[in-house]
């Protein structure tokens, strides 16, 4: 797979319906040859610098761009052939499919020696120094162009100018300070403290909890508890444990390359330094936040334009005026106009066609609208940007959070073809109670949703109603939590199994998974059936899954019907389950479904802290699971959207709504915030 391929197989494509690909299991297992430790030496932040997440928005509601290909054909072609270098570059990084015999030899370095001093010294001269180049400065051009370009003539432009310039500029230099300032090699088989600067391809690195890495690397050793936060490359907040051999052919997506500026948040290993300095990912992306914009704006070219017609116009009233002198006037009336006199009326007749208010009248707009985004946390480098602004023609933007309130709730829930409401199944579980039942269709479902969840509530608000109680998580796991708890104890649920593996919910997989142990045995006659729980003995796992239905349906062959038996999923049901779910989805709610399976002891070998089980247990989740029901959520509007959106389609601007929901959902949420207009026949998927 190429890397072309891999973008485009995670891009969403509104005209079909969405597919998701499970990611491709490793074929080879990784070795795993150092125990869970802690105690290898990392290195030490930078300190006396800008922190970059107060100066650097980590989070972008929206996003605008333009989405029409330029007008200039050489503006186009470079815009393509930077793509495809780029593009290029990141495919043919190979790091990560080497053996470690051929990383060794490719590199002449060696796990147990490390480099010698003199191989340091010649591709220390080789490479240079690890760290990022700084942007040429031509400071001469940037005074001039303060002063004296575009509506510079005026000292309030040049003031801002250089202002946002300079502060712009100590943002982009705190970037260093996201890398470390030292860090722990192996070299002439003697472990050293290097400064961070002086690292080089090749150089063996060391790691522990805490390390920031200060370059590209590819592991060689890693713990079984080894894992990377990427938050500061991907924006993902979740650690992805780190791996010995390749589980993935995107260099950028697999999990044997530590890439420079990530955060080891456990575990420790080893790692053979692969890129340094702009020649890492890292490198590569302060190279380009740093190149500086090219090309006019369009109100650019639009006052270019205009000075150009009244340029001409006014030369050709020159002109006028000059023939008219010579031809008439001096012939007729010398002693009317003379030469002097000439040159002050074609001067006056110059500068009459100077529009003296619109430098002035365009700069004053353009810094107020500066000055008003800098309230809202927004640094414009120059004005080009407020200028660009004004001259947007799509907008895409995000779902959750954005254009809803990201305050979710359920509304409804299904166990078999049964529909409830959250009041409907609390009275079949006191009913059912009534009867002396102890593992209902409810209580299984109630089960689920409290192991297969995330999020946690927050025991200084646990006097609160539920609603006021405050949960960790995310909105979904807040939402399916509170409705757990509704059904009964969220504690005593999770007090009767043992987490044992947790694979946190990706917008790849579309599902999340987590695997217990029995506790105590009370925890299966509440989550498991009749039949299923006198058969749960020994070591056996318990696999539970919750995720998007479209995704995980397919992979159920059972489900639990209203009377909390298990029975065989055949068409007719499946019809029933997938009507409730477009249902729903018309209805504009997320719809999230909730399945289990028994894992026998003897198909996980592997340890469960380990790569290999986590292989192994997105083995067990793709077939022969058993559907126990699923959840609606509703997540309204916000009130003002729909004013915004009415706002920018009367500026001609178009609306994308960006998403990962169900089609149906997207639909619906679209139609509520105005985005889509039209009948629902009027409109494809």
């Amino acid at each position: 797979m190429t890397f072309d391929d891999d973008v485009k197989e995670q891009t969403i494509a509104f005209e079909d319906p969405l597919r998701i690909k499970d990611e491709e299991a490793a074929t080879s297992t990784p070795k795993l040859r150092r125990r869970d430790s802690n105690i290898s030496n990392g290195g030490h932040s930078r300190r006396n610098s800008i922190d970059p997440a107060a100066a650097l928005p980590i989070a972008y509601r929206t996003m605008s761009m333009g989405i029409d290909e330029p007008d200039d054909p050489k503006r186009r072609d470079d815009l393509k052939k930077a793509s495809s270098k780029t593009a290029k570059e990141l495919s043919e990084l190979d790091w990560h499919s080497l053996s470690l015999s051929e990383l060794y030899t490719r590199l002449s370095t060696s796990a147990v020696e490390g480099l010698s001093i003199e191989q340091v010294q010649r591709r220390l001269a080789e490479y240079g120094k690890n760290t990022p180049s700084r942007p040429p400065s031509h400071l001469l051009r940037d005074l001039f162009s303060y002063f004296f370009g575009g509506f510079g003539s005026i000292l309030l432009i040049a003031r801002f100018n250089a202002w946002q310039d300079f502060s712009s500029s100590r943002v982009m230099a705190s970037i260093t300070g996201m890398l470390p300032d030292e860090c722990h090699l192996l070299r002439d088989g003697a472990r050293t403290t290097v400064i961070a600067t002086e690292i080089v391809p090749g150089d063996v690195l060391f790691f522990k909890a805490g390390s920031k890495l200060p370059a590209d690397i590819r592991f060689i050793q890693v713990s079984s508890d080894a894992k990377f936060d990427r938050a500061i490359l991907t924006g993902e907040s979740i650690p992805l444990p780190a791996t010995v051999d390749s589980t993935d052919d995107n260099y950028l997506e697999t999990r044997c390359i530590g890439l420079q500026g990530t955060f080891c948040s456990s575990g420790s290993g080893v790692g053979v330094v692969v890129s340094t300095g702009d020649r890492t990912v890292f490198g590569r992306i302060a190279k380009l936040a740093a190149q500086p914009s090219t090309g006019m704006t369009t109100l650019q070219k639009e006052v270019f334009l205009f000075c150009v017609f009244i340029s001409i116009l006014m030369i050709t009233m020159i002109v006028i005026v000059i023939i008219v002198w010579a031809a008439w006037l001096r012939k007729d009336h010398p002693g009317w106009i003379n030469v002097p006199m000439l040159i002050v009326s074609c001067v006056s007749v110059a500068v009459a066609f100077i529009p003296e208010g619109l430098p002035i009248a365009v700069t004053a707009s353009l810094t107020i609208t500066a000055n008003l985004m800098r309230k809202d946390k927004i640094l414009c480098k120059s004005l080009k940007t407020v200028e660009t602004l004004g001259a947007v023609s799509v907008i895409c933007t995000d779902k959750t959070g954005t254009l809803t309130k990201n305050n979710m709730w359920v509304t409804e829930c299904a166990v078999g073809c049964l529909e409830m409401t959250p009041r409907q199944a609390i009275d079949r579980q006191v009913t059912a109670k009534g009867k002396l039942q102890s593992n209902t269709a409810v209580d299984q479902l109630q089960s689920v949703a409290s192991l297969c969840n995330a999020g946690e509530f927050d025991v200084t608000t646990s006097n609160l109603p539920l609603e006021q109680r405050k949960i960790n998580g995310d909105a979904t796991d807040q939402a399916v939590l509170r409705f757990a708890e509704t059904l009964g104890s969220v504690a005593e649920a999770r007090a009767m199994w043992i987490k044992q593996f947790e694979l946190p919910f990706n917008s790849k997989n579309k599902f999340m998974t987590s695997v217990f142990s029995l506790a105590k045995s009370i925890g299966q006659d509440t989550t498991l059936t009749a039949s299923e729980s006198d058969d749960f003995v020994g070591d056996k796992l318990l696999l539970t899954i919750k995720g998007a239905p479209d995704i995980l349906v397919t992979r159920c062959d059972k489900y639990i019907d209203p009377d909390g038996l298990s029975c065989p999923l055949d068409s007719n049901t499946r019809a029933v389950i997938e009507s409730i779910k477009n249902k729903w989805s018309r209805e504009g709610k997320r719809v999230i479904l909730l399945a289990r399976k028994i894992i026998p002891s003897s198909s996980t070998a592997a340890a469960l802290s380990s790569w290999e089980f986590e292989r192994q247990a997105m083995e067990h989740a793709r077939a022969e699971l058993t559907l126990v029901g699923m959840v609606a959520i509703v997540d309204p509007p916000r009130e003002e959207i729909p004013g915004v959106i009415s706002t920018l389609r009367k500026a001609g601007i178009r609306i994308f709504m960006v998403t990962g929901d169900f089609v149906l959902t997207a639909e619906a949420i679209a139609r509520e915030c105005r985005i889509i207009s039209n009948p629902s026949d009027r409109v494809h998927n």
